[in-house]
């Protein structure tokens, strides 16, 4: 293995220890098109059909994706559709402090939205 001199060893680790570089507008647009168009849907169906509710509903989903990683949104609206089944077993993902918190995290990053947006 080559060693580094000592110049490039010292840039090395000090580029370690710098933050991370800004994320691209692609890393941030992580929300599949399908997710995105299927919120706008049920936003529309809740609020009404008309084009400006579309630019709303738009407006709201792209907020959130910039509040919420993709991954975290798909998890609160998993536990959103199953805590709505009955049982015995729902009532235990129902109770739980994980599943709370992911909720809660999606439904503040749907308050900012509804301020930035309605």
């Amino acid at each position: 293995m080559p060693r580094l001199a000592a110049p490039a060893l010292a840039c090395l680790l000090a580029f370690a220890g710098a933050p991370a570089l800004p994320q691209s507008p692609a890393d941030l647009n992580d929300y599949p098109t399908e997710t995105r168009a299927d919120y706008v849907f049920a936003c529309m169906a809740a609020n009404g059909q008309t084009r400006d509710m579309l630019r709303r509903c738009s407006c709201s989903i792209d907020v959130i994706a910039t509040i919420l990683p993709f991954t975290d949104y798909e998890e609160a609206e998993t536990v959103l559709s199953v805590t709505q089944m009955g049982g015995e077993r729902v009532a235990a993902l129902r109770n739980s402090a994980e599943a709370k918190g992911v909720v809660a995290d999606l439904r503040r990053a749907q308050a900012e939205a509804e301020v930035r947006c309605f």
